[in-house]
């Protein structure tokens, strides 16, 4: 499936490949380079790309660029879903996934990818398998590996990998039994200029920490399980029992994962937006004015948190003199970046900023007006309305202590002025 795999950071340079059947030449991402000079933004650069020889499907993580290298037609979500899983697997073991410390660790990086894939098929991808197979790195292991000449893979295969459950490893004990559950929902939106939504729509899933002993096998009720009808599973999910009565049924692997990713709603039909946003962004010859104010809406009674408005001015805009109710602004007259920093939004008066714009003299006026990006977060709020109503667990007689977070915030939010 995957022939090589090249990282590339945020200066455009391969600091890391991997090949699986045969080695191939770094000049195959001369093509990807080229789709990166034509984009304005590093999210922007297609995932796909397709060479006369090779297919390249890439993602954008963490301000970096993983590459894979194809040779023949496959599902291509099926590569990025593979990709993601290696990302996730080294803020697994390294706690961040950076340039740096993917250089510190080398040895285990490419342990783990040898494991992850094997003659370019995915093999293992399970956390707890690959922690059982390769030992996450510490300064002591790191030592004792240098003056040895050991390294951190396991001489028996994990115990979980003949068993009909192989995300799990057996014999887990814990003193204290507990488990966590995260509902997290993500608002993408764009939102026009007369305040109608063009398009909503959420992105969520719900992310576990599970610390149970034995063999556990939970059952997840929802209040409104209907919401869920685009949802991928983990593999642990009973699909059948989720089909036929609504009913998330698993034995959870051991620490953290995710359960499943959701999608809800497209054009705005079913999705709440949390913000609303009003504006007046007015030029007239070497001046301007800019008005813009921030207020919440549908959020239950919730505070708003972190709230941040962020805009791209003209290029013939070279300054800003604006005045906010709340928060602080700055504006970098070299990027053309305004940034408004309103912090938390309450039910109430809605915070607002207001000024002039000063534009160069002699140069046509802009032909269009700047986006707004908003950025937010709201506590304890699903804005989808999906709730959890119980979480049973079978097999084991102690009783586990159980918790619930929900949390919205914004992905791409964008209203147009």
């Amino acid at each position: 499936m995957i022939n090589s795999l090249f990282m590339v950071n945020s200066h455009r340079d391969i600091f890391m490949e991997k090949h699986w059947r045969t080695a191939i030449k770094r000049s195959v991402c001369d093509c990807f380079f080229q789709a990166l000079e034509k984009v304005s933004g590093p999210e922007d650069v297609s995932p796909i790309i397709v060479t006369p020889h090779h297919y390249l499907i890439s993602i954008y993580r963490d301000r970096l660029y993983f590459v894979s290298v194809v040779t023949k037609e496959i599902q291509p979500l099926f590569v990025i879903e593979f990709l993601h899983r290696i990302v996730d697997t080294f803020i697994e073991y390294f706690g961040e996934c950076s340039e740096r410390t993917i250089k510190d660790n080398y040895v285990v990086v490419y342990e783990l990818l040898e494991e992850m894939l094997d003659n370019g098929y995915p093999l293992a991808t399970e956390s707890n398998i690959l922690k059982e197979l390769i030992k996450p790195p510490n300064i002591i292991r790191n030592v004792v590996n240098t003056v040895t000449g050991q390294s951190n893979v396991a001489d028996t295969l994990p115990t979980g990998q003949f068993s009909n459950v192989p995300w799990r490893r057996t014999g887990v004990k814990y003193t204290s039994n507990e488990a966590y559950f995260d509902v997290t929902e993500e608002v993408d939106a764009i939102i026009d200029r007369s305040g109608s939504i063009v398009f909503a729509e959420i992105q969520g899933s719900i992310n576990c920490v599970v610390k149970l002993s034995g063999m556990p096998d939970l059952c997840m009720n929802f209040v409104n399980p209907r919401l869920l009808d685009d949802v991928s599973f983990h593999p642990c999910v009973r699909l059948k029992r989720w089909e036929n009565e609504k009913v998330m049924s698993f034995v959870p692997p051991d620490g953290a994962f995710k359960l499943c990713s959701y999608h809800v709603g497209a054009g705005g039909g079913m999705v709440s937006v949390p913000l609303y946003i009003k504006h007046n962004i007015q030029y007239a010859g070497s001046a301007g004015k800019f008005e813009v104010s921030v207020g919440p809406r549908h959020t239950s009674g919730k505070v708003v948190e972190n709230v941040k408005v962020t805009s791209v001015m003209p290029k013939q805009i070279v300054n800003v003199n604006l005045v906010p109710t709340q928060g602080e602004y700055s504006f970098n007259p070299v990027t053309r970046v305004l940034a408004w920093d309103i912090g938390k939004v309450a039910p109430g008066k809605p915070p607002s900023i207001r000024g002039t714009i000063s534009l160069q003299p002699g140069v046509p006026l802009p032909e269009e007006k700047p986006s707004l990006s908003i950025n937010f977060k709201i506590q304890q709020l699903a804005i989808s309305g999906l709730r959890i109503s119980r979480l049973d667990m079978h097999n084991e007689r102690y009783k586990p202590f159980k918790g619930v977070k929900y949390l919205t915030g914004a992905g791409k939010f964008q209203v147009r002025t």
